[in-house]
């Protein structure tokens, strides 16, 4: 199975599919409730606003109170999900996320939008590159990161039917929809393994699968086989998938918006530490802030486009000899 080709025609951004699959949710089922800091417009929460206005509340900028009043509906048998820009209902609200949401291990859905440096021109303030990292550390906290619209109303839908607290990952643009022959088939805890290779490994998440992708089709070109792997849930980690390519390639690129430091690389690395430890080479933020851009430019400038991953895998492959 060779790198698969992507259809760039057909683009629609997480958020918005987030938003689409919590109004339909909010028909299917009265105990969704849906909670925002002022920010419906842009977190797509309007969506439920408009058909279910009951059940929706706007909590003004006030993050802290936002999750902590979602633990409220919680402890009182609903399913809420709480949404705001990454950066504040991870940073601005790390402390009650930690310990209403995590330490009462509470039914909170955080379905936080704006993530990553492709929230482009609000700068380094608001492009949260650390949330992977500090959510993922929190004891029964799920991490959740979609690739594209369609995985993203199975994941906004698996978090739903999941008891516990569940953070879910969005971004700002809109992104290609991924091929998928038979559909998609999200599992928390399972990897999508949408191209084998027997060369190297690309494990990616988020906006950086359709990147992986690309990083795939140009090694292809060299005769470079190389597996991709989307990992949209980051914990619990599928261990098995992971030490399954590692062996079969020899070599992994891990492929992230995010900081390389804590989140998907390190979780990666962490299990082929102690698993099966192979070359390996990081895409990401390499420990350092983002800056106000366009979402494209910003992809370049740190490195985080297909031919990046591709100089990376070259790299991990240069590693095992």
């Amino acid at each position: 199975m060779g790198a698969p080709v992507v259809n760039t025609k057909d683009k629609i951004a997480t958020r918005t599919a987030y938003g689409e699959t919590l109004a339909k949710l909010g028909a299917e089922r009265s105990d969704i409730v849906v909670l925002d800091a002022d920010l419906a417009c842009s977190t797509m929460t309007q969506f439920f606003m408009k058909q279910h206005p009951e059940r929706f509340f706007n909590m003004g900028i006030a993050e802290q109170n936002l999750i902590d009043t979602a633990c409220g509906f919680a402890l009182a048998g609903k399913v809420p999900f709480a949404s705001s820009f990454a950066m504040f209902a991870t940073g601005k609200a790390w402390e009650m996320v930690r310990n209403s949401v995590g330490h009462m291990n509470l039914n909170v859905k955080i379905a936080a939008t704006h993530a990553g440096i492709t929230l482009g021109e609000d700068g380094a303030t608001h492009q949260i590159l650390e949330d992977i990292a500090i959510t993922r550390v929190i004891p029964y906290m799920t991490v959740l990161v979609p690739a594209d619209a369609p995985e993203t109303e199975a994941i906004i839908r698996a978090a739903a039917e999941h008891e516990g607290p569940v953070y879910i990952r969005l971004g700002r643009p809109a992104v290609p929809v991924l091929p998928r022959p038979n559909g998609v088939e999200f599992k928390i805890g399972r990897a999508e393994v949408l191209a084998e290779g027997t060369d190297v490994a690309i494990v990616a998440c988020g906006v950086m699968v359709y990147q992986a992708i690309l990083a795939a089709q140009e090694l292809e070109a060299e005769g470079i086989s190389a597996a991709v792997v989307n990992m949209s849930s980051i914990k619990p980690l599928d261990k098995e998938t992971l030490v399954r390519v590692a062996k079969e390639t020899g070599a992994v690129v891990t492929a992230e918006e995010h900081n390389v430091i804590g989140g998907l690389g390190g979780a990666c690395a962490e299990v082929l530490g102690e698993e099966y430890p192979v070359p390996m080479v990081r895409v990401g933020l390499q420990d350092v802030y983002g800056e106000s851009g366009t979402a494209d430019a910003l992809m370049k400038k740190y490195g985080l486009l297909g031919s990046d991953i591709a100089r990376a895998a070259r790299a991990a492959i240069a590693k095992k000899r």
